[in-house]
């Protein structure tokens, strides 16, 4: 992979731009608990976190007629232009003592309105750039360092909170998405042949339909991931209160969280490889359930440093799910259609996790964050063993996953 140049200079840029938001995981939820006005901390955060992914959705569905058209290298810089002028304003409109709750929460739902395309885009680059047999290895490091944006973001979100408004950093999340846009503008186009656009209008929504039903295995896998993120949705409210309300800690600890799973989730994503001959279906749900489980301890009052365990064993087990699920997506789609389905996939994905955490809020604020983290887990864990119910009752062999 690293034979080849387009690859080389695009995941240094793709490796800034995921740091910037690892540390706006921390920083978004931050900044919304110092702007929140008394008494409605839980809906802002809430309100924060989902404005800054759900948006997405809603942009895939209205502006897929013009979008679907282009190239995956233009999706990509056009997501990541508006997410740096939009974050950028973020930290301009706090320095001049502007930035209220509803413009807070603006600024972030207009910065990921085209992160479905922007997703998808950064994908199907990926399909164009390598051969079949190097995709789920490209997957595997790209989505590797996702993860382990997770590790140093945080991290240095909370060492520098302590010293600067949470604010600048969504400002440095803002230029590491610039720098991105520019390192694409300025590369030459590494797609070669493999820009065919999907037709348009209603011949592009009867074909899409005729894909899906042929490649029940991408439905399924779908709601699987759906709801998985759904119920992932609340630990990303209930877990900044957790650390406030019942630890009376700060920022630092949030931080050492998302980092310890961020490490879990790098050794599982480099794993991703030696996963590809096993079936789909029982590593799926057994990543689910993985997850699940992690969360229990919260509601059982573990000390710190046993749910702090967990999250490195929950982000060890998750890591290899997002390498596997877009390689078979990747596999099974038409390259002329690829950079739709994955838009779509990132579409339905996108009303999931922010659906999820805006209901934590109301959850958390009636419950407690320690009840909201241990029903996530439970439930999905429940969502494992329902999905493995249905599995056996469908009659179908699992399915392997195809190496490259």
């Amino acid at each position: 992979m690293f034979a080849h140049s387009g690859f080389r200079r695009l995941l240094p840029t793709l490796a800034a731009s995921d740091l910037g938001d690892g540390m706006s995981g921390v920083a978004v939820a931050w900044l919304a608990v110092l702007i929140a006005p008394p008494g409605r901390t839980g809906l802002l955060v809430g309100a924060a976190v989902a404005a800054y992914a759900l948006p997405g959705a809603v942009g895939a569905l209205v502006f897929g007629r013009w979008l679907r058209r282009l190239p995956a290298r233009r999706l990509l810089v056009a997501d990541s232009w508006l997410r740096a002028v939009l974050l950028g304003c973020v930290p301009l409109a706090w320095a001049a003592g502007m930035l209220s709750p509803a413009l807070y929460v603006g600024l972030l739902a207009g910065s990921s309105v085209l992160h479905a395309w922007g997703s998808a885009g950064k994908y199907a680059l990926l399909a164009q750039m390598l051969p079949p047999d190097q995709r789920l290895a490209a997957n595997a490091l790209v989505s590797t360092s996702t993860s382990a944006s997770v590790i140093a973001g945080p991290a240095i979100a909370g060492f520098l909170s302590t010293a600067m408004s949470p604010a600048w950093l969504l400002g440095l999340d803002a230029v590491s998405f610039a720098v991105l846009a520019l390192q694409l503008r300025r590369s030459g186009s590494a797609d070669g042949a493999a820009k065919t656009a999907a037709p348009a209008g209603a011949e592009q929504s009867a074909a899409g339909l005729r894909l899906l039903r042929r490649q029940p295995e991408l439905l399924g896998v779908l709601a699987l991931t759906w709801f998985f993120a759904f119920l992932y949705g609340p630990v990303e409210v209930a877990l900044p209160l957790h650390v406030i309300d019942d630890l009376h800690a700060g920022p630092s600890l949030l931080g050492l969280y998302w980092m310890l799973f961020g490490v879990g989730a790098v050794l599982g994503g480099l794993a991703a490889g030696a996963l590809r001959r096993l079936p789909l279906w029982p590593v799926t749900l057994g990543i689910v359930a993985g997850w699940g489980l992690a969360l229990v301890p919260f509601g059982l009052s573990a000390p710190v440093p046993v749910t702090l365990a967990c999250f490195v064993l929950g982000g060890l087990v998750y890591g290899p799910f997002p390498a596997l699920s877009f390689t078979l997506f990747q596999d099974r789609t038409p390259a002329a259609w690829l950079t739709s389905v994955l838009a779509a996939r990132g579409a339905a994905l996108l009303t999931a996790a922010p659906v999820g955490t805006a209901l934590g809020g109301p959850l958390t604020a009636a419950l407690g964050p320690r009840l909201v983290l241990t029903a996530s887990g439970l439930s999905t864990v429940l969502l494992a063993v329902v999905g493995a119910g249905l599995r056996l009752s469908g009659r179908r062999r699992p399915s392997r996953l195809r190496q490259g």
